[in-house]
């Protein structure tokens, strides 16, 4: 059961929310990464594996015409392949290539050391201790149901 609505834990909500948008934006932006929707999807399909459209849209919570044309690019740039779904052969399943793989592979590295620079220019030693702080507080969060 969750706590009675507080305005101060609604505004640090909101607050968490817009700086968290702002940093992902900044580094996506900063390192050149693909559209967030392409983005997205490639880390969608590493951590879940092969899917369908139809599934990568209701996991994205976007609609079903949108991921088709994300993937329909994502298929032209070689980073995935559509293949057979052994389970309903009216659809396919879709999955990174080696060079998606590869694509996901470097761009993590590039947003990682981002970051870690980002941090050793801009935090004091004691900022980095608070920042991991904060990293065990966002996927205690992250683990917790939402009601």
């Amino acid at each position: 059961m969750s706590a009675p609505p507080d305005d101060r834990t609604e505004a640090l909500a909101e607050d968490l929310r817009q700086a968290v948008g702002r940093f992902v934006r900044a580094i996506r932006q900063d390192t050149h990464q693909p559209t967030n929707a392409q983005s997205e999807t490639l880390g969608l399909l590493d951590r879940s594996g092969p899917m369908t459209t139809a599934a990568l849209a209701e996991a994205r919570r976007v609609k079903h015409q949108s991921m088709r044309l994300v993937i329909a690019q994502m298929e032209e740039d070689g980073i995935i392949a559509r293949t057979a779904n052994p389970d309903d052969a009216r659809s396919q399943l879709n999955a990174l290539t080696g060079k998606g793989i590869t694509l996901l592979t470097r761009h993590r590295l590039e947003r990682t050391r981002s970051i870690a620079a980002l941090m050793r220019d801009q935090l004091s030693a004691s900022e980095q201790d608070t920042l991991r702080l904060a990293v065990t507080l966002l996927d205690r969060l992250s683990a917790a149901p939402l009601d």
